[in-house]
């Protein structure tokens, strides 16, 4: 280690930077060199946050940094160093609360992260040393240890395939808990390796350890005696990446390469950006007015107080001399501990038990996510998924959906449908009879028009069946071969059944086991690859072998992927396939048209094509080609673009056959559920790498696009049609298309989407890739500038978008700059496969569909569900309910608080500005953690102020709510001066009461602490009949809160009132609460007082014109069209005058 650290510093051995040499086995090299044992990390997986030692430190760090904590630890601190009038108890005990929950529910979560990494690090595995086979714990896995692992196994760290117990030497592996491709990818073993791992004596150099799942670069030495070194390439194929899980393979063994933290798998986990609500920010605002209102109370008391103190007198009066300590004290350092004390007597202004009791709202309102009976799906036994609790109110506010288009606007799930050969159309008349997935193929094929000669035909469909990279299951072997293969749910695996045997594909897509499954149709079947040699059973039922000389993989940058074979006569052929964008300028241009009008005519009907070529290689060709492969994958640096220039010079003047066409369904309810999202004011945008004829179709088909809808095209096509440069053309069409759809369109009111509005034009916006490229990434940052402001405002001005050929990093661009764009809109992605992920990490509310993608997309969401159509409920009940609950329980928690302070900041001006507290010290804990939360918490979990259905059937109801309405500043000011008037009238009816000097039969008066413990009263049960009045869906629940929580009041005050307690130095509130109670005149002000505040809002309920539930439901859908207005004021304010009879 010492040595390569110093071999570093003084510039030698610079190529061990960036690589690391892996001796197979821990054996040593040839005999002439030391054997140096090097230092990697052990294969330990830590995933959690803390330890036992630093937990406590940490946690506390971690949540005192959050303001409205540190602000609350700041004021106990001042009543424990300053004398103030409330004991730290007061503030100390709701803090230590919030502290305390706050950390076990961390706590908690992060125990289930060791708990998980414990059962990774403990997995049992074999590892072979010396000839023996030794079982021992994942996390004492070496690299260099030669690892065993069994068909279903997953691989215990990133290892390089030596052997396998297929014949062929290849073994089959999924990847969906990385990647989140479910299909099987096939890997191979290292050529040449030795069959006895015993005697296997090899060092493996390779890259230093990165995140990148799909590239790995290296090379195996293989020493044999008194030899030269074997040197073989060693690439993605032959790397088993941890996490993955090997099928239909009874065993193999690899070299550990890469363990614990440094294997790609524990690159790629990285803790989702923390996402911050709306409401949250609301509340950030909301706080900073109360804390302005605190600090301007404890300044007015201040300054109060020694203006009076000024008057003669008054500073000292003869009953109260001030002893010389006070004397002798700094007169402005007197005046700022008056301004703290003030301070701590009006903090509860602040509501720090807000944050627990969102917290627990948030938390608990999730649970109804993952209950919900409607999101379960009985194909694969699954409901929702909540990953982020903290964002359910989010789910109601969201203006834009992003939305993939494979699997998640359609099926995935891909069927041959036609194919053209020489321009001439080949469709398939389907007579087979399908039973429980087994499929009998006896249908013929119907020839439309004439006939492309023979030879075409069959060169076509040998193109099919050897252009792929799928492989053939035995199905007879053994019957639970078939059930474990169906219970995987391989992508496209069905068993199909020729005369003498049956067999299954797996395939890394789809599509692929589609296109063979379509030329089985037309009479040539694959039978499977052996020992580098494809077998092809021929319509005349002849076995054709090919040998298999390179496979040149397909990537999303080429968009295609060629083989090149031999057969028996010897001929050297390339077959390539790839979408038509890729392919036709790689093949002669008189052969294209031909071609061309069926490829547009099939993607115009919705169907997935690719095009097939071919090309035969001469001899020197050939070994061109071939010595450049081998020395591009032989490379350690630079080895992807080294192999992308020999594909691109193979890949060249090849011969155009024909195309196919695959047909991907759409989703069950795929159309109604965009209705409805755009009926609720929601702009949809289609992001997707498929080609734009093929997503236009899709878009038609879910009712995205109208058949009355103009589309602007900006597409590399429209470019080119004026014949200019492309930056000029596109200018041109920017300064067009936003005359058109935003100078010339009317505008458009408040909430209103143009797909309502039928006396306007409705448009659609369709870009590609490339031309979004251009407008991203413009030559001039002031074009570049100028032309994304234009974009964004056509877009926004369209019914919907259609962004077609995007990479996944455009997906996230897109959303950014939408998400970033005036107003700051709430975004929303959903998508299905790992090249969703990025659009759903940068939108601010993700959601994850569980399709056969795998699950890459729903580990990194915040909310996963099994189809398209649940997004429905999901935003438009859900959503709609969570922001409704939790923007009441803010705006109530700071208008309590408001009602609870003020009387004791108006007590200030009848006490000397003594400080004197209104409240009792047990008061004043209990209010916010004891008396009045359960009642909002429980408000806050179960309010449905209109029905489930109704917001179904009623998608324009969603709009009510859009824009954070219920927590703008209108709804706060509200609800801050009902907080006000309540106070007031608390404060001063008692004040009135108290102007009779005998209250009680005996004549005796009632004290200060009567006079705070009576307004104390009437504060608990006016807030809490407040919130009773605003529900609107009474369930047990809420009747055993509210009551419940009002009868604890009474029972405590009696309790705490009537017992001697030893622990406190003076009980203010020794019978206090029962004496008040003997008085009818206390009783009298208590009732008068709690009508006279709720007044107002049963007066405008009682005399409001009633409205029944229909009525109701219709009015809001009709003032939702014309204009929310109308309507939203009493859902805003949620006043009583919203009838109860709106729940259904």
């Amino acid at each position: 280690m010492l040595r390569r650290r110093l071999n570093r510093l003084l510039g030698g051995d610079e190529r061990r930077v960036d690589s690391r040499t892996i001796f197979v086995g821990h054996r040593s090299g040839p005999n002439n060199e030391a054997f140096i044992p090097p230092k990697f990390c052990d294969n330990r997986i830590v995933s959690s946050k803390y330890t036992v030692w630093n937990f406590l430190p940490k946690n506390l760090f971690e949540q005192f940094r959050r303001i409205a904590n540190f602000y609350f630890l700041i004021i106990f601190l001042v009543q424990v160093i300053v004398d103030t009038p409330t004991s730290p108890v007061t503030s100390g005990l709701p803090l230590f609360f919030v502290i305390t929950v706050t950390a076990i529910k961390q706590g908690y979560e992060d125990w289930l992260r060791h708990k998980a990494d414990s059962e990774v690090n403990k997995y049992p595995v074999t590892v072979l040393e010396d000839g023996r086979r030794i079982r021992k714990e994942s996390e004492k896995i070496k690299v260099g240890d030669v690892v065993e692992v069994e068909e279903d196994e997953t691989f215990p760290c990133d290892l390089i395939l030596l052997q396998s117990s297929r014949d062929d030497g290849t073994c089959f592996v999924t990847t969906a808990s990385l990647d989140g491709e479910s299909n099987h990818k096939t890997h191979y073993t290292v050529p040449d390796a030795e069959k006895d791992l015993e005697t296997l004596n090899a060092t493996i150099e390779c890259e230093q350890p990165q995140p990148d799942l799909y590239k790995f670069v290296g090379r195996m030495h293989i020493y044999r005696n008194n030899q030269e070194p074997t040197v073989r390439s060693v690439g993605p194929e032959n790397l088993l990446l941890k996490g993955a899980t090997l099928k239909n393979t009874q065993k193999i063994s690899g070299v550990a390469v890469y363990t614990g933290m440094e294997t790609k798998m524990a690159l790629n986990y990285q803790g989702k950006s923390q996402k911050r609500s709306a409401v949250e920010k609301s509340i950030n605002a909301f706080l900073l007015v109360y804390l302005c209102i605190l600090v301007s109370k404890a300044l007015v008391c201040t300054t109060l107080k020694y203006v009076w103190q000024s008057k003669p007198g008054q500073d000292e009066p003869w009953y109260n001399e001030k002893t010389q300590r006070e004397k002798d004290t700094n007169q402005y350092l007197k005046m700022f501990t008056d301004f703290l004390s003030f301070m701590v007597l009006f903090n509860f202004i602040i509501p720090v038990s807000m944050y627990v009791t969102v917290e627990m709202q948030k938390f608990l309102g999730s649970l109804f996510i993952t209950w919900d009976k409607d999101f379960f799906d009985p194909e694969i036994k699954e409901g929702a998924l909540v990953n982020t609790s903290d964002l359910n109110e989010e789910l109601g506010q969201v203006e834009y959906v992003f939305t993939d288009k494979t699997g998640t606007l359609t099926q995935n799930n891909m069927e041959f449908i036609e194919c053209c050969i020489d321009g001439i159309q080949y469709s398939y008349h389907d007579n087979s009879s399908e039973v429980d997935g087994f499929c009998v193929t006896d249908g013929p094929v119907s020839k439309l028009q004439q006939r492309a000669g023979r030879e075409r035909e069959e060169l076509f469909l040998r193109a099919l069946c050897l252009c792929h990279t799928v492989q053939v299951k035995e199905s007879t072997e053994q019957g639970q071969d078939q059930v474990d293969g169906l219970t995987d749910q391989v992508d496209g695996l069905e068993v199909l059944q020729p005369p003498q045997e049956q067999r299954g594909f797996i395939a890394s897509s789809p599509d692929e086991v589609a296109l063979v499954k379509g030329a089985m149709r037309y009479g040539f079947t694959f039978l499977g690859l052996e020992s580098k040699t494809m077998k092809i059973l021929n319509s005349n039922n002849d076995i054709e072998m090919y040998e298999l000389l390179h496979v040149l993989n397909f990537d999303p940058v080429r968009r295609r992927m060629s083989v090149i074979v031999r057969s028996r006569s010897g001929e050297t052929l390339l077959f390539c396939k790839g979408a038509d964008s890729s392919i036709f300028p790689r093949v002669r241009q008189e052969e294209v048209e031909r071609i061309r009008m069926h490829v547009e005519r099939n993607a115009t009907e919705g169907y997935r094509t690719l095009c097939v070529a071919y090309k035969y290689l001469s001899a020197d060709e050939y070994a061109q080609a071939d010595a450049g492969l081998r020395e591009a994958r032989l490379a350690l640096q630079d080895r992807d673009e080294k192999l992308m220039a020999v594909y691109n010079q193979v890949e060249t003047d090849m011969s155009l056959i024909g195309a196919t066409a695959v047909e991907d369904r759409l989703q069950e309810q795929a159309a109604e559920t965009m209705e409805a999202l755009q009926g609720a004011g929601m702009k949809v945008w289609v992001l997707t790498g498929d080609k734009m004829e093929t997503a236009k179709s899709t878009c038609y088909a879910c009712r995205l696009f109208q058949r009355n809808t103009e589309l602007l095209e900006l597409t590399v096509r429209t470019l080119e049609d004026g014949g200019r440069r492309r930056e000029e053309r596109l200018h041109e069409l920017l300064i067009e298309y936003h005359k058109k759809a935003v100078q010339d369109a009317p505008p458009v009111r408040a909430g209103v989407t143009r797909s309502w509005s039928s006396a306007s034009q409705d448009y659609g916006f369709i870009i590609d890739g490339a031309t979004l490229s251009m407008v991203l990434n413009s030559a001039s940052d002031s074009n570049s500038s100028l032309y994304k402001n234009l974009f964004l405002q056509i877009c926004q001005n369209c019914t919907a978008v259609l962004c077609c050929r995007m990479a996944p990093l455009q997906k996230a661009q897109i959303v950014k700059m939408v998400k970033n764009s005036k107003g700051s809109p709430i975004t929303l992605s959903i998508g299905d496969g790992a090249n969703d992920v990025s659009m759903i990490l940068e939108a601010h509310v993700g959601i994850g569909i569980k399709g056969k993608e795998g699950r890459q997309a729903v580990r990194n969401s915040d909310y996963a569900i099994p189809k398209l159509k649940h997004l429905k409920k999901l935003l438009l009940a859900h959503g709609h309910l969570y922001y409704v609950r939790i923007a009441h329980l803010v705006q109530y928690f700071f208008y309590k608080n408001l009602c609870f302070i003020l009387p004791q900041f108006l007590y200030q001006f009848f006490c000397g500005y003594s400080q004197q507290p209104l409240y009792d010290a047990a008061y004043l804990t209990m209010y916010n953690i004891c008396f009045t939360s359960m009642p909002i918490l429980a408000y806050s979990l179960l309010e449905q102020h209109i029905c489930i259905g109704a917001l179904l059937d009623n998608a324009t109801l969603y709009r009510q709510i859009a824009k954070n309405a219920m927590l703008r500043w209108g709804p706060f000011i509200y609800w801050t001066l009902l907080g006000t008037f309540h106070g007031l009238v608390f404060f001063f009816g008692v004040r009135f009461l108290f102007s009779n000097p005998a209250l009680q039969d005996n004549g005796q008066v009632f004290g200060n602490w009567s006079y705070g413990t009576i307004v104390f009263t009437v504060l608990v049960f006016t807030v809490t009949l407040k919130l009773a009045l605003d529900t609107r869906h009474w369930t047990w629940i809420n009747h055993f809160v509210i009551w419940g929580s009002l009868a604890f009041y009474v029972f405590f005050s009696f309790f705490w009132g009537g017992i001697i307690w030893p622990f406190l130095r003076q009980q203010r509130l020794y019978f206090v609460f029962a004496n008040m109670l003997s008085s009818v005149s206390a009783w009298l002000v208590i009732i008068l007082l709690i009508l006279l505040s709720l007044l107002p809002e049963i007066l405008f309920g009682v005399f409001r014109k009633p409205r029944g539930p229909h009525s109701r439901q219709n009015k809001l859908v009709q003032s939702s069209v014309g204009g929310p207005q109308s309507s939203a004021r009493p859902l805003l304010m949620r006043t009583f005058s919203d009838e109860s009879n709106t729940v259904f």
